[in-house]
């Protein structure tokens, strides 16, 4: 299957970010598969802003302010000027090319709502795991859960302009990730980077299904 997008970089000229144009929701009518795919991370690393960016149409969320309930439950240490959280889903949609489209399911980053996983992975064929590097630990439970549902997963470093900039091969042996697994960087509010990333993952999926023994 081809993987190249069909679609022009909305990065601005001027350097600017900013998020992709809208598209009319209803589908192309070339379109032939469909793939639904995760996008997973501990609290605060982006998942929210991934969807947004890249999403074709506007994007399903269920952000809520964050209370008092929380507090002592949710691990908000590195990202304290947090005010809102997803609560159950991110919902987004991306047309890679004329016949490609994928289906983006945003998970919430709290382990308190970690219960919400078996519904939204049904029918997802994989998964991009977003990291911070100021916070990597909380990324070591949710490699690990992917790992024991066997999801193929691709892992994202989004970039966040006081994290430190780590060489990946040293991102890789802190998350004890396998060779075999795709390992990249992004910015999640750039529509190209975001795009990337999922180009990333179909072509990891793509070269599962020819060898699988690679997984």
């Amino acid at each position: 299957m081809d993987f190249e997008s069909s679609e022009p970089s909305a990065a601005s000229p001027h350097g600017h970010l900013r998020a992709g144009p809208r598209h009319e929701d209803a589908l192309p009518a070339t379109a032939a598969a469909a793939v639904k795919v995760v996008i997973v991370g501990g609290f605060g690393v982006g998942k929210t802003t991934l969807v947004g960016s890249v999403s074709e149409i506007r994007p399903l969320t269920t952000e809520e302010t964050m209370t008092q309930a929380g507090v002592g439950v949710d691990d908000t240490a590195g990202v304290e000027r947090k005010t809102s959280t997803t609560v159950a889903m991110d919902f987004g949609r991306i047309s890679i090319n004329q016949e490609l489209v994928l289906y983006l399911f945003g998970t919430p980053g709290q382990e308190r709502f970690w219960f919400l996983w078996r519904g939204l992975f049904e029918g997802a064929l994989g998964a991009v795991v977003l990291v911070d590097t100021r916070r990597l630990e909380v990324s070591f439970d949710v490699i690990g859960r992917l790992e024991e549902r066997g999801v193929p997963f691709v892992v994202a470093v989004n970039s966040f302009p006081d994290a430190p900039a780590h060489a990946l091969e040293d991102v890789r042996a802190a998350l004890d990730l396998p060779d075999s697994v795709p390992l990249v960087r992004c910015d999640a509010r750039r529509r190209d980077s975001s795009r990337d990333v999922l180009m990333t993952l179909m072509r990891y999926l793509h070269s599962l299904a020819v060898t699988p023994e690679a997984l």
